[in-house]
């Protein structure tokens, strides 16, 4: 099986998806899916451009509309997390993941299924010390602060993914885990730092990079880790006390001449090339959904013992089945380019996505995305039955490491100070490898 990784995408899905065709002809090889590293831009009108954090400059409809219209379809099964520059609004109301647009799914803020067996995982946003330890608080409209914080990194998310038992083949982020530069050759250290100058000092400093994501990559020890945001290629390899070894490889963005693609294979297996539920994710989604933080207050994370829902889990599905289901529906009217200025008409708020209510009837669960931020009487019933637990993880304040001074906007970051960057001109509608 063949599957293509890229890095930031920003909208340019028409492009990605050519570059690919392109590549099958020339090679005579066949893809059978796309992982992409965020920055996916799943805008489907203007409306959603409102909730993308993204310098005005950077905001355009792009390509992703169509696929969501249907206008056009997506070639390839996709599958992509976020990353700082999305429609956190669209994103929110899938946020245990689903389907997008046909075809292409969205890993949710912290996910993991299988595709033809591989099992894949994945963590969106970006790690921000000051935000980690809250909740999701954020509500749609956003205000200028909010917009930023509803893609930052929360330990919620984290640590359900570090309850994963079993091999992980593949993991996806948008920024890098912290530490991957000390485990490259110099040379290629040196290159990154020539081509990226302003990042020397988070080198140097090792703070270059995603906290949790260092302590997921050294707990769930993946076969491939895939990661984007600083827009560079850069691999590294990771080996680990088991004698486990992780492939890092982190990718640029969509732009002509630009390493924004690779192919990689992994082993055939019998499973069919479709989008099927982790049993295991599911079971701690499951066990931890009372603790789920609403707030701007703490996280408070309890022990759950994981086998009852592990039993409870594997019966549901050999009741229900383990493939994703793959209807589509619209919850929003897509962009309409012949109308004057393509408006649509306003939101009128938070939109249960059938997607996600299907998924929380599956696991028996109940709806907890459109609530207030502050916790609902069924978690507060929940997590008053847990507090008691003797095996509560204590939260301390002050074990937080420095915080990394790479900015959420990498694009605004080179636009100032890296005199190389490459805009993309409206023409363009060739991309390379």
């Amino acid at each position: 099986m063949k599957i293509a990784v890229e890095g930031c995408v920003h909208g340019h899905l028409d492009d990605i998806y050519a570059t690919l065709q392109h590549l099958e002809r020339v090679e005579n090889v066949k893809i059978d899916l796309l992982i992409c590293c965020g920055d996916f831009q799943a805008i489907r009108n203007e409306d959603d451009m409102e909730s993308l954090a993204c310098p005005p400059k950077y905001r355009s409809m792009n390509s992703f509309w169509k696929y969501y219209a249907g206008v056009e379809r997506a070639p390839y099964p996709t599958i992509f997390v976020g990353g700082n520059h999305e429609a956190s609004n669209y994103l929110w109301d899938l946020y245990y993941g689903g389907f997008v647009a046909p075809n292409i799914y969205f890993l949710g803020f912290a996910g993991v299924v299988k595709f033809g067996g591989v099992r894949i995982a994945g963590l969106s946003g970006i790690y921000k010390e000051g935000d980690y330890r809250k909740g999701h608080f954020e509500r749609y409209p956003y205000d200028p602060s909010d917009l930023r914080s509803v893609y930052h990194v929360r330990e919620y998310d984290v640590n359900k993914l570090l309850q994963l038992q079993g091999a992980i083949d593949v993991f996806v982020s948008h920024d890098w885990p912290r530490g991957v530069v000390k485990h490259a050759p110099q040379r290629d250290v040196e290159q990154l730092l020539r081509h990226k100058p302003f990042f020397r000092k988070e080198v140097e400093q090792d703070i270059l990079g995603s906290t949790p994501g260092k302590e997921l990559l050294h707990k769930l020890k993946p076969e491939y880790w895939f990661s984007a945001h600083l827009h560079t290629k850069f691999a590294a390899v990771i080996h680990h006390p088991n004698k486990k070894a992780t492939k890092f490889l982190a990718l640029d963005k969509c732009l002509p001449r630009r390493n924004f693609l690779q192919v990689f294979d992994v082993a055939d297996t019998d499973s069919p090339l479709e989008f099927t539920y982790d049993d295991d994710w599911l079971a701690i989604t499951r066990a931890h959904h009372p603790q789920m933080p609403l707030s701007r207050r703490p996280v408070q994370w309890y022990h759950v013992e994981l086998e009852p829902h592990r039993v409870w889990v594997r019966k549901r599905l050999a009741e229900k089945g383990s493939t994703i289901p793959t209807k589509f529906i619209q919850t929003a009217p897509p962009y309409e380019p012949n109308k004057p200025g393509g408006r649509v008409g306003k939101s009128s708020g938070h939109q249960r996505n059938p997607q996600t209510v299907a998924f929380l009837e599956l696991l028996d669960l109940p709806y907890l995305l459109d609530s207030e931020p502050q916790s609902t009487p069924w978690q507060q019933q929940a997590l008053s039955q847990a507090a008691a637990d003797p095996d509560e993880i204590p939260l301390d304040d002050e074990d937080a490491e420095e915080k990394a001074v790479v900015p959420d906007d990498i694009d605004e970051l080179e636009a100032s100070r890296d005199p190389d960057e490459i805009e993309l001109p409206d023409d363009e509608n060739e991309a390379s490898l």
